[in-house]
């Protein structure tokens, strides 16, 4: 493992399209790591931005980054209708001390309504692996990444258990009490 922030330390993770233009950056600070990965938490009130969307966090919420790079994992403590949210992905990691990641569309959804545990976007991912030209050994790995999440999340296995999350997010509760 490369250099790491020290907790309560302020970054964005950054992220590009396959093509390398400009997506979603979020403004974060580092927590730590454990056995699954790094953890940077966004606290209420912090920004979300890509080209022609800017949004504020609403409550806390706690991201993993795992070492292998194919997705990002979010947990979001208030939001209404969304308790994690993984974003499927390609070279996610650290770069400059910050992390980085390219979106690859795919999403596994655990909604706290009907829609219960998804794959979401399809459409989208049907769409750009054609626009942007993915290899099919991207597209074979990531739709088996998808599928293994998906499972990984309805069977409530750790990281993806109310336990983990809640155990970033109490890290992060109390570097904002700290005043970090």
């Amino acid at each position: 493992m490369t250099d790491r922030p020290v907790p309560g330390s302020p970054l964005a993770f950054r992220w590009t399209k396959w093509n390398g233009s400009p997506h979603w950056v979020h403004e974060c600070v580092y927590l730590g790591a454990d056995e699954w990965g790094d953890w940077v938490g966004q606290r209420a009130g912090a920004r979300s931005s890509r080209p022609g969307r800017d949004v504020v966090a609403e409550g806390p919420n706690v991201t993993l980054i795992p070492p292998g790079g194919e997705y990002a994992a979010t947990f979001n403590l208030s939001h209404p209708r969304v308790w994690i949210y993984i974003d499927v992905a390609w070279g996610v990691g650290w770069e400059a001390g910050e992390p980085v990641g390219i979106d690859m569309d795919l999403d596994v959804v655990k909604a706290l309504d009907e829609r219960g545990i998804f794959i979401d976007d399809r459409d989208e991912w049907d769409e750009h692996r054609v626009r942007y030209g993915y290899p099919a050994e991207v597209v074979a790995r990531l739709e088996h990444v998808a599928l293994d999440l998906e499972a990984q999340v309805t069977a409530g296995v750790a990281p993806f258990d109310d336990a983990t999350a809640a155990r970033w997010l109490a890290v992060l509760a109390d570097i904002d009490s700290n005043g970090d």
